[in-house]
């Protein structure tokens, strides 16, 4: 074990029994399981400004003092992150509610500048958060345009789309109202929800504060969650222009993963492109 991750591990009052053992899903950091005289840690491993924003998020989503789990930090630096560990179960109608419930309080958190006080990370690419009064500003300068531009740069993305996108970031005041900020994980899809006997908890942030549909258009990127997440969320109907959001709001993961994993994304881009376009 590595002098420094066996110090923050002393540090943290910790006493390893065994050895670190890798866990599966770290396709950005390397995340191992590791038993301790005074229980379970999971560990990870990655750029230290990463995991520093990741440790900062944690504790403002614990902070917030929501019917979510949230893992405590134990201990973070030089590369290293130490985390409580969860015990899963598999989810239920009941639990696709209390997340439901869970994130209309954690939405419920506002502030009067969309953004956060530090920049952060979503997956490996860096997340500027400086704070914009306007939601729409800082959707456009600060997640859409430069998304874009890096993809195209990078050629991953033509310079039509890339045009249709910013003529969408430049058009948000048209048809998208100014809100005031809520917190938001920022990077909720569903493999960053976990389903444990204590409720459903949210791992691996990427928070800032902006649109709470942010972290519903995360979660149903990849499917879906069922009907009784909605229900306890919206507690009613959704807003009657939820679909164009949802696509909205799905723009800059899209562009982030085309970014990261390459051309397979473009098409995606392009759907929710010209979902967004057409109203929904």
């Amino acid at each position: 074990m590595e002098t420094a991750l066996s110090s923050l591990l002393q540090i943290a009052g910790l006493e390893p029994q065994g050895q670190l053992r890798p866990l599966g899903g770290g396709d950005i950091a390397a995340v191992y399981w590791l038993d301790t005289r005074q229980g379970a840690v999971v560990i990870k491993r990655d750029d230290h400004a990463r995991l520093a924003g990741e440790a900062d998020g944690l504790r403002a989503l614990r902070e917030a003092g929501t019917p979510l789990v949230v893992p405590e930090v134990l201990g973070v630096g030089e590369g290293w992150l130490v985390m409580e560990a969860l015990e899963r179960m598999s989810p239920s109608t009941v639990s696709a509610a209390a997340l439901g419930e869970g994130l209309r309080h954690l939405h419920a958190h506002t502030a009067a500048e969309h953004g956060w006080p530090r920049d952060n990370a979503c997956g490996r690419t860096p997340q500027p958060n400086a704070s914009l009064a306007d939601g729409r500003d800082f959707q456009r300068e600060r997640r859409l345009l430069p998304l874009a531009r890096a993809c195209h740069e990078r050629g991953l993305l033509d310079a039509s789309l890339r045009e249709r996108i910013e003529r969408i970031a430049h058009g948000l005041e048209a048809w998208l109202p100014d809100v005031p900020a809520s917190l938001v994980h920022g990077d909720l899809w569903s493999g960053n929800v976990l389903y444990t006997p204590r409720g459903p908890a949210i791992i691996d942030p990427a928070v800032y504060c902006h649109y709470p549909e942010v972290d519903l258009a995360m979660l149903t990127l990849f499917g879906s969650p069922p009907d009784a997440f909605f229900e306890a969320y919206w507690d009613a109907s959704p807003p009657d222009d939820w679909p164009r959001r949802e696509a909205l709001f799905q723009l800059y993961p899209l562009l982030n993963h085309l970014l990261l994993f390459g051309g397979g994304y473009r098409n995606a881009v392009a759907r929710a492109t010209a979902r967004v376009e057409s109203g929904g």
